[in-house]
């Protein structure tokens, strides 16, 4: 054996995990999820769309006319509408990431069979992981675009920090996506997927999303801080109303350690389904 046989051999052990895992083709996967939801799903992507504007309409420019203005956590006096529009855009983020994650992976999953023929293929489970949650991604960002565009022209967009709601709207999506598939690699009937709406539903209501979190008891408050949807209403309500400070730091740390720890859980999953 030469010098050159040798190392090649003492590299192949390191090459063929990392290969198997992943094999830079995830944009493949991407376009297939989007190609069939634009020629099949279409319906329920405009429904997507209009349900926050609805919440909005009725809620922030109806409702809102009531209450008038509302002290935000920070202090700051803002017109109840105003207040609202940034958790239902954080929340419109949300539901488009986890509806392609969640329920649209259970399909293909379980019934289309789709992942088993894509990891038969160079394809590797970080591909497909990333391939889906990159198209849960776009979904969130259609949403939240189109209702930031609603935002403005109602001129519920009190800074021009709002410019950065939209990157901040993605993190939230991608933190949201990358977690809503590995827990949906664990589902296996839909009443099992009914406890998605479940857990979402109360989180949507409780985040401080139609009022501030100081209503709420102490103990009640340190739950809510703890749930990641708070954290991306947070964030997008200090960017539009111009409250901008170092500590969302600490939200934008709390979506990337979420990415992360969603991937490395969608990535395991998929290979112990289908590889090992």
């Amino acid at each position: 054996m030469t010098a050159t046989d040798e190392r090649l051999a003492a590299g192949t052990p390191r090459s063929r995990p990392l290969r198997a895992l992943y094999a830079g083709n995830a944009r493949s996967v991407m376009q297939r999820g989007w190609s069939a939801t634009r020629s099949t799903n279409w319906l329920v992507i405009v429904s997507g769309f209009f349900e926050p504007i609805f919440y909005l309409l009725s809620l922030g420019i109806g409702f809102g006319a009531l209450v008038g203005n509302v002290t935000t956590a920070s202090g700051q006096t803002v017109p109840y509408a105003a207040f609202i529009a940034p958790a239902l855009l954080a929340t419109a983020a949300m539901n488009g990431a986890v509806y392609d994650s969640t329920w649209n992976v259970f399909f293909k999953m379980h019934f289309a069979k789709l992942y088993e023929g894509m990891l038969a293929t160079s394809l590797g489970p970080l591909d497909v992981a990333l391939g889906e949650i990159l198209l849960a991604l776009l979904r969130g960002a259609l949403y939240a675009l189109g209702f930031m565009l609603v935002m403005q022209a109602l001129g519920l967009n009190l800074s021009w920090w709002a410019l950065l709601a939209l990157p901040a709207v993605l993190l939230i999506a991608f933190g949201f996506a990358s977690f809503g598939m590995g827990v949906t690699s664990y589902m296996k009937t839909f009443q099992q997927m009914d406890w998605i709406n479940f857990i979402l539903l109360p989180m949507f209501l409780l985040s401080a999303t139609f009022y501030p979190i100081t209503v709420y008891p102490e103990p009640v408050q340190a739950i809510i801080r703890a749930l990641p949807l708070w954290h991306g209403v947070e964030l997008v309500r200090g960017l539009t109303t111009g409250q901008v400070d170092p500590g969302m730091l600490w939200h934008v740390l709390y979506f990337a350690v979420m990415i992360v720890l969603g991937l490395i859980l969608t990535t395991r999953r998929l290979r112990a389904l289908f590889l090992d």
